[in-house]
């Protein structure tokens, strides 16, 4: 779902209920009916995306994303099939969904579905975690309760026609890496593991910057100061994917905020770095489980 307790208890009295009550304005605003389903993107902040999505019956196929997927679900039942297993969400409930971990999405019920996402590259986490366990936290339930969380979520998701600031997403980020440490497994996955984050950085840099080209394995081996194998672990470890997936990420990053342009899905395809549209939509698909036709459509630009 571009999205841990189960079905029951739990609806938060500050922050997932006022964000509820609070978000019927932006739902006016976002055309949001009963009738259609529709996506609302708020401006991209410091690498963090941000949706507002509303919908009824299944919603996205199984795909997967390079990214922490962390979100509210505001009005009805998010039902989601993740590591396995069919989960639900209530409103109040946060979902946390590891990076490139496979999932689906859609309305639990014939109520439809409201739910803000928050898409954050987990690279973002390498300063906030500080001195703590290096690799990424795993959280093994993908719905919780934590009022303190929930309340981070909703503050920094309340406004989705503006950016987040510099001095929030520092907040953010830090609120963020305290609460997936809090639910995580104890970094057992972490356990001996250690990296150099300045190498990982730089590689990831690099990696966005040539984007619309192919990288080989030896100019990431020059970036990094790291031989291939012992990069493509680390990288692993600490951005939770592999330097290639990484790269058509960031294909399709650039490829979604060129919808809507009135450019053709067949130069937005070959400005972004894949060799067809044929190739685009493919990735488009198993990344966001639609097709980028789909997505327009929703977000209303089709």
């Amino acid at each position: 779902m571009n999205a841990n307790s189960t079905l029951g208890n739990r609806t938060l009295e500050a922050s997932g209920a006022s964000i509820a009550r609070s978000g019927h304005g932006d739902l006016e605003r976002s055309c949001i009916s009963a009738a259609s389903d529709s996506i609302k993107v708020a401006p991209v902040s410091g690498g963090i995306e941000r949706i507002e999505a509303h919908f009824h019956g299944n919603a996205f196929e199984p795909h997967r994303h390079d990214t922490y997927a962390l979100g509210l679900t505001l009005q009805g039942v998010q039902a989601f099939r993740y590591r396995g297993t069919v989960r639900y969400s209530q409103p109040g409930d946060i979902i946390v969904l590891h990076p490139d971990e496979v999932h689906d999405g859609g309305a639990g019920t014939e109520e439809g579905l409201r739910y803000r996402m928050l898409y954050l590259p987990p690279e973002m986490l390498i300063d906030a975690l500080g001195e703590r366990p290096r690799g990424l936290p795993f959280v093994p339930s993908p719905v919780i309760a934590d009022r303190a969380f929930a309340a981070s979520l909703a503050e920094v998701m309340r406004d989705l026609d503006g950016a987040i600031g510099k001095l929030r997403l520092d907040d953010t980020l830090t609120g963020i890496a305290d609460a997936l440490l809090r639910h995580s497994d104890g970094g057992r996955k972490a356990s001996g593991r250690t990296f150099d984050p300045a190498a990982i950085r730089r590689t990831c840099d690099f990696l966005q910057a040539h984007s619309d080209r192919q990288v080989n394995s030896a100019e990431l081996e020059n970036v990094s100061g790291l031989d291939r194998f012992t990069l493509a672990r680390h990288f692993r470890w600490s951005v939770g994917t592999s330097p290639h997936r990484y790269l058509v990420m960031r294909r399709l990053e650039r490829a979604r905020g060129m919808i809507g342009s009135g450019r053709s899905l067949v130069d937005i395809a070959l400005e972004s770095g894949f060799s067809d549209q044929a190739h685009f939509t493919r990735h488009f698909k198993k990344a966001h489980g639609m097709t980028p036709g789909r997505w327009a459509s929703l977000c209303g630009r089709a």
